[in-house]
């Protein structure tokens, strides 16, 4: 790969796989659905992942394309198959998740151009699921070294995690992204504090994190930037499904915060783009960002 590297925003790196869903198959894996999202909202963005040399595999490259997203750091394994991961509902607007191992981007090889790409990227996207295999984590860990905002939406899908390991990105962490039941999840290592807010402090303080945002479900989502804490209450929608709708949460966020909007705006946009997502069926469906602005499906609009 001896190419021009050209200017990129964000770089979203990790798993891109098949959703299947008792509906049918679907793109998704959320660095890929973070990407999708953030060219939507006109974020120049690249994905850094791994695809098998196979049907799937080919599916999801000429949706890329189909999309206007790079595929230039789109690894093909020849050896692994295409991510594939089995979604179960479980309860209410909540799905488990049987991911299948190994998949290629489990194996997503350092290639050298990578250090000239974190060269020209304002943020690095990442997740802890990239580290379930040594060949992909060794490979983040490099694009590490010199990221300069390094965005991890940590993404705890038991089995595939260590203590450890989530320590070890944590302490590489600008910007965190994670759920309530990571939040309490993580903070218990630690301590037995009862708030959420405390919880959220123990883990800025003790990794010296910046920036962090909770999504809370349906109750909306809380941000801790530069000290101060920000709550917002989130829109009300008829829920499809709620898969991907985190991811869209965090490339609204991002995109927000790279346009320099105040906190209070930037968790407000996060939270109607995650409601929106979660009004349509998949991580990464056809739509117009202008229905944020108009309040599509939303029962308490204020966008």
């Amino acid at each position: 790969m001896n190419k021009q590297i050209t200017a990129n925003k964000l770089v979203c790196y990790g798993e891109i796989l098949w959703d299947v869903l008792p509906s049918g198959e679907l793109p998704g894996g959320a660095p890929m659905n973070v990407a999708y999202h953030l060219h939507k909202l006109n974020q120049p963005v690249s994905l850094i992942t791994a695809i098998g040399n196979d049907s799937h595999g080919t599916a999801l490259v000429n949706l890329l394309s189909q999309w206007g997203i790079g595929r230039e750091y789109c690894q093909i394994d020849n050896f692994h198959p295409t991510g594939m991961v089995y979604a179960h509902p479980k309860g209410p607007h909540e799905m488990i998740y049987d991911i299948v191992y190994p998949s290629a981007w489990d194996f997503i090889l350092w290639n050298d151009t990578y250090a000239d790409l974190m060269q020209e990227t304002d943020y690095l996207v990442f997740g802890s699921l990239a580290c379930r295999n040594h060949t992909s984590a060794n490979t983040l860990f490099k694009l590490l070294e010199t990221a300069k905002n390094k965005v991890l939406d940590i993404n705890i899908r038991p089995p595939h995690f260590s203590p450890k390991t989530v320590e070890q990105l944590l302490h590489k962490t600008d910007i965190l992204k994670l759920n309530l039941a990571e939040l309490e999840l993580i903070a218990g290592w630690y301590s037995s504090l009862q708030t959420v807010t405390d919880k959220i402090q123990l883990i800025q303080d003790r990794f010296s994190i910046n920036t962090i945002v909770v999504t809370l479900g349906d109750k909306g989502a809380l941000l801790c930037m530069d000290g101060n804490f920000y709550e917002h209450a989130g829109y009300k929608v008829q829920v499809a499904d709620t898969v991907g709708s985190g991811d869209a949460f965090l490339a609204a966020f991002l995109s927000r915060l790279i346009d320099k909007a105040p906190p209070e705006k930037i968790l407000d946009f996060a939270c109607a783009m995650g409601a929106l997502i979660a009004s349509y069926t998949g991580a990464c469906p056809e739509y117009d960002i202008q229905e944020i602005k108009t309040g599509r499906n939303f029962s308490n609009a204020q966008a």
